[in-house]
């Protein structure tokens, strides 16, 4: 269970008048995405916080885990729970969450540095060193000789706008959707952030057992930043399309794991700028 995702608050639409004459003002009810804290515990001790829309908490936490190199399968995560906590009504809050790891999971929580503070733009804006977000992947995704139809590319971000509920009440959430080579739809999450829209794509895969996740797309809104290119390699994706640009050090990334990097992916056209070699024609 956990917190609402939509809040609905009272708001004044104005429309400027035309020619320097007198506007509209109109009171409206407005949806907008719940943003709140989520605070993640892995042994019963902090590791970090971020700022998520309620929901899918469990996979959030998952995914994270596996993106930051702690989690490395299945075996790894042993237990998911919600912790003790009430807001101002009394109500339990779902914003604190306990993951019960194995031994080595435990341990990898200790090479890692990470502030407790965090927001919903920014995944890896705590981690104390470069070298540290760098974690080697345990995936090959060299040896993923997945082929994807550029024109099934080209309709993907299409296919994922039409599963974002959110967004249709909202119009201020991302999403994350993870597609078979064929177009096949596994899953699709919306967030407030993009990175823990994917964190909540790549927890639902862990928690169902299907990393690594050979022979799969992930097509995110926005853009394709260097934390969304680490995540997609941390969970064996293969290729990682984005309706915007990517990043430079995403780029990088990219073509020194071998993922395949899309950007500018509407429509009837989108730039390859890494790995090329699994897109057919």
């Amino acid at each position: 269970m956990a917190g609402k995702r939509v809040k609905r608050v009272r708001a004044q639409r104005i429309a400027p008048g035309e020619a320097g004459g007198p506007g509209t003002r109109k009171t409206r009810e407005e949806h907008l995405a719940v943003e709140e804290p989520l605070e993640m515990r892995v042994g019963g001790s902090s590791y970090a916080v971020t700022m998520r829309t309620p929901g899918d908490d469990f996979d959030l936490v998952a995914g994270f885990l596996v993106g930051d190199g702690v989690v490395r399968s299945g075996t790894d995560l042993t237990a998911l729970r919600y912790c003790a906590g009430v807001g101002p009504d009394g109500l339990q809050t779902y914003n604190v969450v306990d993951a019960a790891v194995s031994p080595v999971a435990l341990e990898a929580t200790r090479h890692r540095e990470r502030h407790v503070d965090g927001t919903s733009a920014c995944g890896i804006c705590g981690v104390a060193s470069i070298d540290a977000v760098e974690t080697t992947s345990s995936h090959d995704l060299t040896a993923d000789d997945t082929q994807v139809s550029t024109a099934l590319l080209a309709g993907l971000p299409e296919k994922l706008r039409a599963e974002q509920r959110d967004f249709d009440r909202t119009g201020g959430v991302h999403a994350a959707g993870l597609f078979r080579a064929d177009g096949t739809a596994l899953v699709v999450r919306e967030d407030v952030g993009r990175h823990n829209a994917v964190d909540k794509v790549v927890g639902w895969s862990l928690r169902n057992g299907l990393l690594p996740l050979r022979g799969t797309v992930l097509q995110v809104s926005g853009r394709a930043s260097f934390e969304l290119a680490q995540k997609a390699v941390m969970a064996g994706i293969p290729v990682l399309a984005a309706v915007s640009a990517p990043s430079s050090l995403a780029v990088d990334l990219a073509r020194r794991s071998g993922l395949t990097l899309v950007g500018f992916s509407r429509g009837d056209r989108l730039t390859v700028y890494a790995g090329e070699e699994r897109l057919a024609p």
